[in-house]
């Protein structure tokens, strides 16, 4: 294996050791959020025609967790190392900043798409499976983990305690989370509501996520992919400047 191929498998290999605490335990999370607002909403709140509240759910918090996750995992693995001292050795290994870049966002894609993947399977059990178009699907699948993997790499290299990570994802990752339409079509809430849900980022990810299930959503799927990747796009290239110039892991 090359050089950054190696530390995507350490990457990779270090959430799956614990799988039990980085997969097993939000997939759980996921379903407790299912079992509860599905049983209390089900049957009171409509959102598309033919699609049950409980059915609409299940792509909401498939992405939710996924990017939670994706989120967590590059992040995690940053501030960890900085504390206990193996980026040292990371550090003096040849590895250019795209091979940081690579292993670190892609063991975070594979993580929030572990999740993700295990979130849906159990929700099998309570609401039946439905896919207008699964290329949908995939694409807000990567991008998004991507996306949050990106961020959560920018998160670590800023961070220098768990305090400070902790911070950035209690008050940022998962409020944008859940006021992005988990729980609900954006459609429900007054005008100036609608409106600043469209400056949330975060909307445009699940929104997408959902057409590919049902074929309804929003806002324009297309609208949703531009924004997205555009979004990736934009904090790649910040994180690869910051890698590049080694921003907190070379002083």
């Amino acid at each position: 294996m090359s050089g950054w191929q190696t530390l995507f498998y350490k990457e990779v290999l270090r959430f799956w050791k614990v799988s039990f605490q980085t997969v097993a335990a939000p997939v759980l999370t996921a379903v407790l959020y299912l079992l509860i607002f599905g049983h209390v909403l089900q049957g009171r709140v409509t959102v598309f025609s033919d699609v049950s509240y409980t059915a609409f759910l299940v792509p909401g918090l498939v992405m939710m967790s996924l990017l939670q996750n994706a989120f967590a995992n590059s992040s995690s693995s940053l501030v960890q190392s900085k504390i206990m001292g193996s980026l040292v050795f990371v550090l003096l290994t040849p590895l250019s900043h795209w091979g940081w870049f690579f292993a670190f966002v892609g063991a975070s894609i594979v993580r929030g798409l572990a999740v993700g993947l295990g979130v849906y399977v159990i929700t099998l059990f309570f609401a039946p499976p439905h896919f207008a178009s699964l290329p949908w699907v995939l694409m807000f699948a990567v991008l998004g983990a991507g996306l949050m993997g990106t961020l959560g790499l920018l998160a670590g290299l800023w961070a220098d305690k768990f305090d400070q990570m902790a911070a950035f994802q209690n008050f940022v990752i998962v409020p944008m989370t859940f006021l992005s339409g988990v729980f609900y079509s954006i459609q429900s809430l007054p005008p100036f509501w609608q409106k600043v849900s469209h400056l949330n980022p975060f909307f445009y990810m699940i929104d997408g996520f959902r057409y590919g299930f049902f074929g309804q959503s929003d806002t324009s799927p297309w609208l949703s992919l531009g924004i997205v990747a555009v979004a990736w796009l934009l904090v790649s290239a910040l994180a690869v400047q910051l890698l590049r110039t080694g921003y907190k892991i070379r002083n």
